[in-house]
């Protein structure tokens, strides 16, 4: 039996045909020719999501005893005991001592959607998600751009003359589609240009028509560099800037002063070939910029989003066929959060500013660890493992433990829910109806609604189901919706007709309380309607499906639809629905894509003056930055990606073809400076923390850099401390992060290393 599905390792969830048995083993996996994106293209990974399928399980809700050990209790007791302690701290310290981590992963997205009527009953703004280590610090650039948060552009590698990949590896970690023939096709092309920003040579940065190896965390002197020679030497598109933006005058004086040559020197690289990429972008017919954790995981990050931005937008770089360009979202990922002056949401310990509406992982333990009267109380994890893949992870487990309540719902016994308080066994993303709202595309932009190719666990429950349950324990909901469940069985029959919205909008009104929660009673009433019995989570893609009509009904249209208004969003809905590879949603023009920019004036406004004020501010932090060098003389980027190594879904070790132990790449002149050979161990040791493991000597690194992948040192049974790497999380810490944001410096941990004894095992 042959099933479609999708990847959950990476954003790009390409699109798979996945071979079972008839017990539902999985066999072999392909990629699906299908998929509107992907196409049948599959990285190797993908290939062994059957160790993600067939892991070691949970199979009952678990609850931690006095002497640390676990218990099995039933469904109706943790569901009981959780909600009445979650009802209790709500209504003894207020919602805002309670928060939500995760909520996703690469393709877990459904869940967490369903998660915010949880947080509603909670009434808590606080959502801690993985997103907010990474790329908030873009998010807070974008609403300045563009006007709000959650808009976001592609790249359009493919299809650009000249490109740029700035701290990011396509060839290893994908990140846009079908990575790998993609940046071939540009690196052979002799009338396009590759330009690679990298400190590591990487294997993108191996296929360089052009690799500016850039110092580790000098990213911001380097594209403030490119930015002051193209303004100073009047390269600008001026007719773009006049016609689609607004500030450049307001940034000119800041990107005139900047000293190119120095900026070139601090960065390391030559100013010849900062002067040969800042002509060739501005000369280039289309020029796009993919940039990804290598600058917002890095020293500046903030201001590095920024800059990046103003390369392509300054050059007229945008909006147009063959660059970056704003696109649709069938649902956003994130929302928009106003400035705490303004009314925004801040955390009540460390008065950290959403972002997105999300908050930075990195604050998280000092919300929890602190005897503030405000704190954090009760955190609910879902499908996230801030023990192992959060900043400081001694201080993640310490936080956890302090905690009144601790819930974990995941499908593995990870590293954090050792350190709960309540278990609880979900299903893999491959026992239930799913989704990923990594919807980047454009001008044709797609989504995959996932349908099951296994049978759930026994005793394992989907997290909307959790949420549910918890929910009406907390006495927020009736348990069943007998009238509504049978007027949405009618409405399915008639969908034109609108029965159900008529009926809910009624239902609501005579229960005011209801109208927060509607997302569940969908579920209950609507999703047990649909022509799939599995598929009661996809009522909310009903909804999304309509909201997306009435943003974009004639780009809905264009794909050949007579429908409109309404029935146009019944229609669609039934396309997704019904679409086991995945749907095309719409199709734009490129003009269309400035109705996307959500200022007023449909402009980009360039000027962030806090931003230009850091960009002011260089010369003085590069002194500073020097001074903690001493001590801890290497750089180790805590978080490479490999052939062979992944998110932490993939727990068993087992699952690598090829498993290095996570073995830290070091420079050969500092392997000889500390008499190391391949293969042979050291401790790596930072101000947190220290791991010990092998080195894999190697000129793909510069000297004064160590590169370390992420994945590893998670705990599984049966394993030795070899099989298991390195935990990285234990080296890299909470206060070493963006002043803003407070995205992770986790490509500039500093180190120290010193020659240790193979680990027993």
């Amino acid at each position: 039996m042959q099933s479609k599905s999708a990847c959950i390792l990476c954003s790009q969830n390409c699109g798979i045909l996945v071979e079972q048995d008839e017990n539902g083993k999985i066999g072999k996996i392909v990629g699906d020719p299908d998929h509107p994106v992907s196409e049948g293209y599959l990285c190797q990974k993908a290939t062994r999501l059957n160790y993600y399928q067939d892991q070691v399980r949970l199979t009952s809700p678990l609850r931690k005893r006095e002497d640390g050990s676990f218990e099995e209790i039933s469904w109706e007791v943790a569901i009981k005991e959780i909600a009445e302690k979650l009802v209790q701290i709500r209504d003894t310290h207020g919602g805002t001592s309670i928060a939500y981590a995760g909520g996703g992963g690469q393709g877990n997205h459904l869940g967490g959607v369903y998660g915010a009527m949880l947080r509603a009953a909670c009434d808590t703004p606080y959502i801690y998600a993985a997103l907010a280590q990474e790329k908030t610090g873009n998010f807070w650039v974008n609403g300045f751009l563009f006007g709000r948060q959650n808009t976001n552009y592609c790249e359009a590698v493919a299809e650009a003359e000249y490109v740029m990949i700035l701290g990011s590896n396509p060839v290893q970690s994908h990140g846009l589609p079908k990575a790998r023939p993609t940046i071939n096709e540009v690196s052979r092309n002799p009338d396009k240009t590759l330009v690679v920003v990298d400190p590591r040579r990487t294997e993108t940065a191996k296929k360089a028509d052009v690799f500016m190896q850039v110092k580790p965390g000098k990213d911001a002197y380097l594209l403030a560099a490119l930015l002051g020679y193209i303004v100073q030497n009047n390269l600008e598109d001026k007719t773009f800037i006049a016609e689609r933006t607004v500030g450049f005058e307001d940034i000119r004086p800041h990107l005139m002063s900047v000293p190119v040559a120095e900026y070139a020197a601090i960065c390391g690289v030559p100013e010849s070939q900062v002067s040969e990429v800042a002509t060739g972008i501005s000369s280039a017919a289309t020029f796009a910029l993919r940039s990804d954790l290598g600058i917002e995981q890095s020293h500046n990050s903030t201001l590095n989003a920024y800059l990046a931005r103003l390369l392509f937008l300054i050059t007229g770089n945008f909006g147009k066929e063959g660059t970056n360009c704003l696109h649709t979202l069938f649902f956003p990922l994130v929302g928009h959060s106003k400035e705490p002056g303004k009314g925004g949401v801040t955390t009540q310990v460390t008065k950290m500013k959403g972002i997105g509406k999300l908050f930075p992982p990195n604050i998280l333990p000092l919300e929890i660890e602190t005897d503030h009267p405000k704190r954090l109380r009760a955190l609910i994890v879902d499908s996230a493992n801030p023990v192992a893949n959060y900043a400081d992870a001694a201080a993640q487990r310490r936080a956890i433990k302090k905690l009144e309540l601790s819930v974990v719902i995941d499908v593995a016994m990870t590293e954090t829910a050792q350190a709960a308080q309540y278990v609880l066994p979900a299903q893999t993303q491959f026992e239930k109806i799913e989704a990923t709202f990594f919807n980047l595309e454009f001008p044709e932009n797609f989504f995959h609604l996932r349908h099951p190719i296994s049978k759930p666990l026994a005793n394992t429950l989907d997290e909307p189901e959790i949420y549910h349950r918890i929910v009406t324990a907390m006495g927020e909901l009736p348990a069943s919706f007998p009238i509504l469940s049978r007027i949405a069985s009618l409405d399915r029959m008639i969908p034109n007709a609108r029965l159900l919205p008529l009926a809910l909008g009624v239902a609501t009104y005579f229960n005011p309380k209801w109208k927060k929660y509607q997302l569940l009673i969908l579920k209950e009433t609507l999703g047990k309607a649909l022509s799939y019995p599995y598929a009661k989570a996809a009522a909310f893609i009903w909804i999304a499906a309509h909201m997306f009509v009435r943003k974009y009904e004639k780009q809905v249209q264009r794909l050949g639809y007579k429908e409109k208004g309404y029935a146009l969003g019944e229609k669609l809905f039934k396309r997704i629905l019904d679409s086991k590879s995945g749907a095309v949603i719409s199709k734009h023009t490129y003009e269309e894509s400035w109705e996307l920019v959500r200022h007023p004036d449909k402009k980009i406004h360039l000027e962030i003056p806090l931003l230009l004020d850091w960009l002011d501010e260089l010369p003085e932090k590069a002194r500073r930055e020097q001074e903690i060098e001493q001590e801890y003389p290497f750089n180790l980027m805590a978080g490479e990606r490999r052939t062979y190594n992944a998110n932490a879904v993939l727990r068993n070790p087992a699952w690598r073809k090829r498993n290095d132990q996570g073995a830290m790449k070091i420079n050969p002149k500092d392997a000889a400076d500390y008499e190391l050979e391949d293969g042979e161990w050291v401790d790596c040791i930072s101000p947190t923390g220290s791991v010990r493991v092998p080195v894999m000597v190697t000129d793909e690194v510069p000297e004064g850099f160590l590169s370390m992948p992420h994945g590893y040192g998670l705990q599984y049974p049966d394993q030795d401390e070899k099989e298991a790497g390195p935990a990285v999380n234990l080296l890299t810490s909470l206060e070493d992060c963006d002043p803003l944001a407070k995205t992770p410096h986790h490509k500039n941990v500093r180190v120290k290393i010193s020659k240790a004894e193979v680990p027993v095992g």
